[in-house]
Parts: structure tokens; C-alpha cells; sequence
């Protein structure tokens, strides 16, 4: 098992921190706002890669679980992760190891965007399925509903942001010296 260093707990506490910055900007519209949250789950998978993406991610869920007002609206608590948009939540742990382990295989830096957005678009996937489960699970409204509610209105957003987390992760990845885990 390998240490964790300093270094590799600063960048891991950095998009932890980003994603709840992330968090505070939102477009309160139905159950679920529109956050740029997602940008840095993608990000922490595709410049950390999976072990430490996913540590960020679990890093800010858990904060926001013990009560801090960090998930978006300013909420917090176990409440939360039990509520409606726990599964979203949830699916940004699981997101960002996925697109993590997959951005760990890329080696041609010319296709590198175009790989950054084909993980990515699986990384959405992933976090719409955990979070309209949980969706259909606590409010019972039925498939067609959830997704109406808990996906369609975020998918143009999530496109774009992954465009933008694709291009800055190309950039990122060149800058940010991390050594293997």
C-alpha cells in the first residue's frame, strides 16, 4: 500500500474544495439545482485519477454529511445523502474513480479531449443512474418523472461543463506534477 503524500493531499484537498465552490453557484431549478459541482467531480477524476479523484469526492460528501452547508442550496447533514439528491451525490464518488481509472489509460495527447469527453459522458451516466434510483426510491414518482425532473433539464449544463472540464484537464494535466499512488 502506498502512502499519500503531502503533495497528493493538497491537490486531493484543493478539488474537494472546488467542488464545494462549485456547490454555492447554482440555478435553483426543481429537485435537484444546477450546480458546477459536476465540472470538478470530472476534473478531480481526470487530473487526480482514481484513487485520489474519488478520495476528493468522498472528502466533500462526507463533509456535507456531518452537517457543514456545503452541498448545493447550502445544504448539509445525513438528511441530505438520504433525501431525494443523496444518489447524485453519491454517484460523484463512484464518477470520479470511473472517469479516473479510464483517463489513467490515455497515452496520445492528441485525442486526449475527445477521451476526456467520451469518460466523462460515462461519468454522467453514472451519476444520473445513482441519482434518479434514489430519486424513484424516496419520492416514488415513477421513472418518466424522475428523469424529467432529475435529468433532462441538466443535460445541455452537464454537456458543457464536460467540454470545459475536458479542455482543462488537457491543460491541468500538463502543469500538475502527481506521482503515483
Amino acid at each position: 500500500m502506498h502512502r499519500i503524500t503531502i503533495h497528493q493531499m493538497t491537490l486531493v484537498s484543493l478539488f474537494a474544495a472546488l467542488t464545494i465552490i462549485g456547490a454555492f453557484i447554482s440555478i435553483p431549478i426543481g429537485l435537484v439545482p444546477i450546480s458546477l459541482q459536476n465540472l470538478f467531480v470530472f476534473l478531480s477524476g481526470m487530473v487526480l485519477g482514481s484513487k485520489l479523484g474519488a478520495l476528493s469526492q468522498l472528502i466533500y460528501v462526507l463533509l456535507g454529511a456531518v452537517g457543514l452547508p456545503i452541498f448545493s442550496g447550502y445544504k448539509g447533514g445525513p438528511g441530505v445523502l438520504v433525501g431525494p439528491t443523496g444518489g447524485f451525490l453519491m454517484g460523484f464518488v463512484i464518477s470520479a474513480y470511473i472517469i479516473g481509472k479510464l483517463a489513467e489509460k490515455l497515452t496520445n495527447a492528441k485525442t486526449k479531449i475527445w477521451c476526456y469527453f467520451a469518460i466523462g459522458l460515462l461519468g454522467i451516466f453514472i451519476i444520473y443512474i445513482t441519482g434518479v434510483a434514489q430519486l424513484l426510491l424516496i419520492t416514488k414518482v415513477g421513472l418518466r418523472k424522475a428523469i424529467l425532473a432529475g435529468v433532462l433539464p441538466f443535460l445541455p449544463g452537464d454537456f458543457l461543463k464536460l467540454i470545459i472540464a475536458s479542455f482543462l484537464a488537457v491543460r491541468l494535466k500538463a502543469v500538475v506534477y502527481l506521482p503515483e499512488v
